[in-house]
């Protein structure tokens, strides 16, 4: 049976450690047996294309298969996109997603397929988009044996990062992004301090590398960071195409 998470346990842990821990704490003694030990937790199981896997034991599950209780659209009311047979599927034109929670830095996980069988090209195929803090767009799309710019198709951070590779699987098949993010910082008066970054990997492998977005992403424009909370809502897009969605969890990180 085909796993659809190939991301080892030591690329993510790589990832999580050149984001988190960039300096060694100097307060404690090399193997210093009194250092508190990392919290034990159950990891989870890997997904199929049958089946979604079972997140970590820590996390904070989006989407469990049932119900979009977790969601609801940006004037409040209720999700109006599709669920059933364990996944949710855009309702075109009915509008973006936010989650009723808000997030700051996290490890996100999110699995989507693409319609099947194909339509349209270039960006009117498959368009959908994860948006961390609702600002910046991991591009969803369909760009199996699809063309279109470098900068907005899969696992691109939009208008900003072509991603390093294009390791898009068929439409219909079910496809994942991990996704390590850390949020801007600004000081009382509202000056940057660092900037968001953003590691993804599409499908298993890494195809944005801790990168630092200028702001905000648009369409054909690129906004400056504006001052704003370390933790806003998570958002996906409607682009008017049926994409799907399931197994969606998030990690906070500390």
């Amino acid at each position: 049976m085909k796993k659809i998470a190939a991301l080892s346990c030591l690329a993510l842990s790589c990832a999580f450690t050149a984001l988190a821990q960039t300096q060694v704490d100097p307060k404690w003694e090399i193997h210093d047996r009194n250092r508190p030990v990392p919290v034990a937790i159950d990891p989870g199981t890997a997904s199929t294309q049958e089946t979604p896997g079972k997140p970590p034991s820590d996390a904070v599950v989006l989407f469990d298969g049932k119900d979009l209780s977790k969601w609801k659209h940006q004037d409040g009311s209720p999700a109006k996109w599709k669920v059933e047979n364990g996944y949710f599927e855009v309702v075109p034109k009915t509008g973006q997603l936010y989650t009723k929670d808000s997030f700051g830095d996290c490890q996100l996980h999110v699995e989507f397929a693409e319609p099947n069988p194909a339509k349209g090209e270039d960006q009117d195929r498959g368009n959908s988009g994860v948006f961390l803090q609702g600002l910046y767009e991991v591009q969803v799309l369909d760009s199996y044996q699809s063309k279109t710019y470098a900068d907005g198709q899969a696992g691109a951070v939009y208008g900003q990062f072509p991603p390093l590779v294009n390791a898009s699987r068929p439409p219909g098949q079910w496809q994942t992004y991990d996704i390590v993010f850390h949020g801007p910082r600004f000081d009382t008066t509202g000056k940057l301090l660092r900037p968001a970054r953003i590691t993804l990997f599409h499908n298993g492998v890494l195809v944005q590398d801790n990168v630092e977005p200028t702001g905000p992403t648009g369409h054909h424009k690129r906004p400056p960071y504006t001052a704003g909370p370390d933790k806003l809502p998570l958002s996906l897009q409607d682009h008017n195409h049926p994409v799907r969605y399931r197994n969606i969890w998030l990690r906070e990180l500390k």
